[in-house]
């Protein structure tokens, strides 16, 4: 309980005094509007237990689109932690309690799924975000898993990279880097196909007990793999680009969770 009580405390009063700080960097278009995020969520990571292992590297060059899996509200954290990014995420999340407004000052895209017609509207959005030189995330599932799985991805919105050409000067390409993320621990001990879904947070799940049981408990690895950049032009197939993309992300994520992680050099441990 008291640990508990300790981490809330902290993260509470770590949010309070960034916040005016990240609202003035957003507002001025400062380059601290990328770092205070960093900042945060490798905090969020050290106070909960959750040690990230990265495998590869990111691509710098950009514009860099980055489509991930994604089976729990950590995988914001972790992939804070290891890159200065931007995150599209469902329109309700904005209405979110605290969790809206840290999302909105780390400047998320918010896709309203009820209306199809706006597509266009949040790809433009998207399109700009890379354009200014942020990595933009992508969960390809559209949804959120059990954790020991990876959902077919959806194409819909790759489509934003064909509108960042437009937005992009003096390129032709846009870069889309598969990410793929893996729970394989937890206190040391490898997590089993019954036990990950208790880290995963899908489905109807509550935040509150979730989040409550994991500063319980704490140490939780994850396996944070970079995948192998397409570029992306006006003559590339969106359909064809999202199967080759789920492909890289499915194997990678599976040989992981089986213990058969592919040889790579990790980077330091956040």
């Amino acid at each position: 309980m008291l640990r508990l009580v300790y981490v809330f405390a902290v993260v509470g009063a770590t949010t309070l005094a960034l916040l005016p700080f990240q609202a003035l960097a957003v507002w001025l278009g400062l380059p601290l509007q990328r770092r205070i995020p960093a900042c945060f969520h490798r905090l969020v990571c050290a106070l909960l237990g959750i040690r990230v292992h990265e495998v590869g590297r990111r691509m710098h060059e950009h514009p860099l689109l980055i489509v991930a899996n994604h089976s729990s509200w950590l995988d914001i954290s972790v992939i804070t932690a290891v890159a200065p990014v931007v995150f599209v995420a469902k329109q309700e999340v904005a209405g979110w309690p605290v969790i809206g407004l840290l999302a909105k000052l780390q400047r998320t895209v918010f896709v309203d799924r009820t209306r199809r017609h706006k597509t266009r509207d949040v790809n433009a959005e998207i399109a700009q975000r890379l354009a200014q030189g942020d990595p933009v995330v992508l969960f390809g599932e559209g949804t959120s898993s059990d954790g020991n799985r990876v959902l077919p991805f959806r194409s819909a919105l790759i489509g934003s990279a064909r509108d960042a050409l437009a937005e992009a000067e003096h390129t032709g390409r846009v870069w889309i880097q598969p990410l793929s993320l893996a729970y394989t621990h937890r206190r040391g001990m490898p997590l089993s196909r019954y036990e990950r879904p208790r880290v995963a947070w899908y489905g109807k799940m509550s935040l509150a007990p979730h989040l409550s049981g994991l500063a319980r408990g704490g140490g939780v690895d994850v396996s944070v793999m970079w995948g192998e950049p397409v570029a992306f032009d006006e003559q590339s197939d969106r359909k064809q680009v999202a199967r080759a993309l789920e492909a890289q992300v499915r194997r990678r994520t599976v040989q992981t969770l089986r213990g058969r992680m592919e040889e790579a050099t990790p980077s330091e441990q956040v």
